[in-house]
């Protein structure tokens, strides 16, 4: 079992709480996040982490001067890191790094057959290494803004939808293999949506997982689909991603239960699989231009 993410992860780094989210959006390989946070530092060495060929893809949330990091056994420059920067790290060169200032960190775990998966989908050649400046510090605004969205699903699990977390992992995989990595898709013919009976079959499960959570990869694999083209088909057929398809569908159900003065505005989040009152007020604000409060009025009016 890999030690770049989740609990083991963050005993190398001397924190106690590490919380982690694990997404299977592609078949061969899994993807995590994982928050460390440490606001008061023993000066220490960071822990080894076992050495495996993936890459760690690190955002900082807090600067970090003067950092004193290792790769291969050996000092690299000092540096100073800002918030919103990342971090490129190779899991196969041992890196380590000084803990001796406050410090908040995600790291994206993303191993070699993640990378082998995001290219063999976009029809491309296998990547064989990343270019990148070990141990320094880059302001990468797609890393910075895909990641920030996976802090939300990390401090209330309970409230996350896989498949938005799934579309968010991915996404920073894709932006990894072709900014650093120098992936570029082969030129193939191309392709449409979905199949009428492809997205006969996704309407079905997204619908009946309106009250639960589903994965990309589920749908994805009833299809007979890779996760990146069944998201570019359905989207090219229906208009929207698989994640805002289903929010919609919950926003129908709940107009629906709106119409019974029994339910109370928790109740009908619930029924509808929103993760409270907020989570369902908020997608009906977006999606119908009102509150459901507001909208249930007006129905009894």
């Amino acid at each position: 079992m890999t030690e770049a993410y989740g609990q083991r992860f963050g005993e190398r780094l001397r924190v106690e709480n590490a919380p982690a989210i694990v997404t299977r959006a592609l078949r061969t390989a899994d993807m995590a996040v994982t928050e460390v946070r440490c606001d008061n530092p023993l000066r220490e060495m960071s822990g080894s982490i076992q050495q495996e060929d993936a890459f760690l893809v690190c955002l900082h949330l807090r600067d970090r001067p003067r950092r004193e990091y290792w790769l291969d056994g050996r000092r690299a420059p000092m540096c100073d890191l800002r918030a919103g920067e990342s971090c490129l790290h190779d899991l196969k060169r041992d890196p380590k790094a000084v803990l001796d200032k406050p410090y908040h960190t995600l790291a994206i775990y993303l191993p070699r057959a993640a990378l082998n998966a995001i290219a063999d989908e976009a029809n491309a050649p296998r990547i064989r290494d990343l270019s990148y400046k070990p141990g320094g510090g880059v302001s990468d605004v797609t890393i910075s803004s895909l990641a920030r969205l996976l802090l939300p699903a990390l401090r209330h699990p309970d409230q996350a939808n896989l498949l938005f977390l799934d579309h968010v992992l991915l996404a920073v995989g894709v932006h990894v293999a072709q900014t650093y990595g120098g992936m570029r898709p082969m030129s193939r013919p191309v392709r449409g949506g979905l199949a009428p009976w492809q997205e006969r079959r996704a309407t079905e499960i997204l619908r009946a997982s309106v009250k639960r959570s589903v994965t990309l990869m589920e749908v994805a694999r009833e299809c007979g689909l890779s996760v990146g083209y069944f998201s570019h088909a359905f989207r090219r057929t229906l208009g929207v991603s698989p994640h805002k398809w289903l929010i919609e569908q919950r926003v129908v159900l709940s107009k629906e239960k709106l119409r019974d003065d029994g339910l109370s505005l928790s109740d009908v989040a619930t029924e509808c699989g929103f993760s409270d009152q907020s989570h369902l007020t908020r997608a009906f604000r977006q999606t119908v231009g009102v509150s459901p409060g507001a909208w249930r009025r007006a129905l009894q009016r």
